[in-house]
């Protein structure tokens, strides 16, 4: 069984890309993601209609951290500090070591491999720091762009999933890919 104890979110680095800790103060520049029907096209939640819904979110995440049940990371570019996105395991199954891995980003920053770059940031810290096994990835099948970023960071496709998901008012289909641990 995990044990993972996120009362501290750490900071992640890469090459142009700082990883932190999601901020009250993020709420608007996450509401700009979250109220975008291209944003969210293949996230099966509802719009955000105004900012609160937004800061519900950021609260929710910190109190799912206290629990060690999700660990949730603001993406912003270096030398800039703004939120131009967020990544993290928002699902994690403690007795199984397995995570669900979930992220957005900007539609002005797709596709120059910033998602791709935050994802395997957040893998290693998943396998080394936390002790995941495994991680999981549910997408639309045709979200081509999302695939390509997890087949660039070694997932697997698992399955496809017929109407499994409400999304939208409609019954839609998801694919389950996966990535096992390079360190054990």
């Amino acid at each position: 069984m995990l044990w993972p104890d996120f009362s501290r979110i750490p900071q992640l680095d890469t090459r142009r890309l700082v990883l932190r800790a999601l901020r009250e103060s993020d709420a608007q520049a996450i509401f700009l993601l979250r109220s975008s029907p291209t944003v969210m096209r293949y996230i099966p939640k509802p719009l955000d209609t105004r900012t609160g819904d937004s800061l519900r979110m950021v609260r929710e995440f910190d109190q799912a951290a206290a629990a060690g049940d999700a660990i949730l990371w603001a993406i912003t570019v270096k030398g800039a500090d703004r939120l131009v996105g967020y990544i993290g395991f928002w699902r994690i199954m403690k007795e199984h070591h397995r995570a669900e891995i979930g992220y957005a980003l900007h539609p002005d920053l797709w596709g120059q491999g910033l998602a791709s770059e935050a994802v395997a940031a957040v893998l290693d810290h998943g396998f080394r720091m936390i002790g995941l096994h495994s991680v999981e990835a549910s997408v639309a099948p045709d979200n081509t762009a999302s695939i390509r970023v997890l087949e660039r960071n070694q997932f697997v496709k698992e399955g496809h999933f017929r109407q499994n998901f409400l999304a939208h008012g409609v019954f839609v289909d998801s694919v389950v890919y996966s990535r096992i641990t390079p360190f054990r």
